[in-house]
């Protein structure tokens, strides 16, 4: 090799002002063009940490598709969604963008000043979900409990000292944030009625520029709480009508009828750039189910326990819809009454115009008589020898009125009568 093309050894400026910047610096720089996002991991035990990963990294451990991550992209707009996947279920609800495993929780915007009090509800059902499950027998996981636990249709029974059955881990977290949105949908919708029917009352008491614009922001308001009620209502109605969409949310069962292993994630405080590669639960299954897991979930889908559990919020969100849709029927009966009231002042200015336009022709009557005797015309009225003429000229003046005001009368009485004035 010339001695022309080895490298220097000494380092340009431009490495110099790249090796000078701190480390944290590079790396901050370097997730700006990976897309590394901050989420906020909740495992089964309710613990919680911030972790700042890509989207590959997302992909490798749920197992999602780039176009289900897509929907959870806060600079993008996407309806309510919930999707059923096999490893993992994608929540879109409101405020809450979530990722569902059998055995964790990932937040994408856990910053969120709206979210900390779903983050704080879900930390606390996870938690109590652990400690109600954690005095199982790991067997439950491992397929015993065919011969010792109790089971019903070939799933996993769990129950309370009380008796009452314990839902799967991602049962809990989608009832956690099912729960935050159709709160979140409510309380919007109650704090909208108590000020639209003032607002209503009193724009129907006094028409004024400020009370119309008023009413105006309360309704557009109600178009768009109503729209995204409806979505989430029409999105837990289709999960409803499919019992092979609601199949697939079963993600625990899934993990067990595949022999995975309950061993819990573990993660790296100090994650800056990726999740590191751990054994996971789902690390043994494969990406798509087998022929004969599909074939029993095709014979026979038992999805009553999912059912119950959406057709509760979905009650609940059918409530909040009923309750703007007879807002805005309020709305629209104040609307339609306003414009009777408007009508009938249009009515009443349309019928003084009427009144005050005949008046006007009439008098220009009397007008022109008057421009008539002002004519530079010899009259005997207007000669000073004459005795009578100021007697003349009165009785000119009032018959001129008094004929105008007779043919103003007989014109308003024929409009009566053709009912013109009504």
């Amino acid at each position: 090799m010339r001695s022309d093309q080895i490298p220097s050894s000494k380092p340009d400026e431009a490495d110099r002002e790249l090796l000078s910047r701190p480390a944290t610096s590079l790396i901050t720089a370097r997730k700006k063009g990976t897309g590394v996002r901050a989420w906020l991991l909740l495992d089964s035990t309710g613990q919680a940490q911030t972790v700042e990963v890509g989207k590959h990294a997302i992909m490798r451990r749920t197992g999602l598709p780039a176009r289900d991550l897509r929907i959870l992209d806060p600079l993008l707009s996407y309806p309510s969604t919930v999707l059923g996947r096999e490893r993992a279920i994608v929540i879109n609800l409101e405020h809450i963008k979530a990722i569902i495993t059998a055995q964790e929780v990932l937040l994408l915007n856990s910053k969120d000043p709206s979210v900390t009090p779903f983050v704080e509800e879900l930390q606390k059902r996870l938690t109590f979900h652990f400690h109600a499950t954690k005095a199982q027998p790991e067997r439950s996981l491992l397929g015993r409990d065919h011969e010792e636990g109790r089971k019903t249709d070939g799933r996993q029974s769990v129950e309370n000292r009380d008796g009452s059955k314990v839902l799967p881990f991602e049962f809990v977290a989608l009832e956690a944030c099912l729960e935050a949105a159709c709160s979140c949908l409510e309380i919007e919708a109650k704090t909208l009625e108590q000020e639209a029917h003032p607002a209503l009352d009193k724009l129907t008491s006094k028409i004024s520029t400020l009370n119309l614009e008023r009413v105006r922001q309360i309704k557009s308001r109600l178009v768009a709480i109503t729209g995204r009620v409806q979505k989430v209502r029409d999105e837990l109605e289709h999960l409803l009508d499919d019992d092979e969409d609601m199949a697939e949310m079963y993600l625990t069962e899934k993990l067990a009828r595949e022999g995975g292993h309950g061993a819990s994630s573990s993660y790296d405080p100090d994650i800056q750039a990726d999740i590191p590669h751990v054994h996971h639960p789902f690390s043994a299954l494969s990406r798509t189910l087998t022929s004969t897991t599909r074939s029993a979930m095709s014979k026979h889908l038992d999805v009553e326990e999912l059912e119950m559990l959406l057709e509760a919020y979905f009650v609940q969100v059918d409530g909040t819809l009923n309750k703007l849709s007879a807002l805005r029927e309020y709305v629209d009966d104040t609307e339609d009454y306003i414009n009777i009231m408007l009508d009938d002042k249009q009515n009443h200015l349309l019928r003084m115009g009427v009144m005050l336009t005949t008046a006007t022709l009439f008098i220009s009557f009397f007008i022109v008589l008057a421009g008539v005797f002002g004519m530079n015309i010899e009259i005997e009225l207007f000669k000073e020898d004459v005795k009578q003429g100021m007697p003349k000229f009165l009785w000119t003046v009032g018959g001129g009125a008094m004929g105008t005001v007779f043919l103003f009368v007989g014109a308003i009485a024929w409009y009566k009568h053709k009912r013109l004035l009504e």
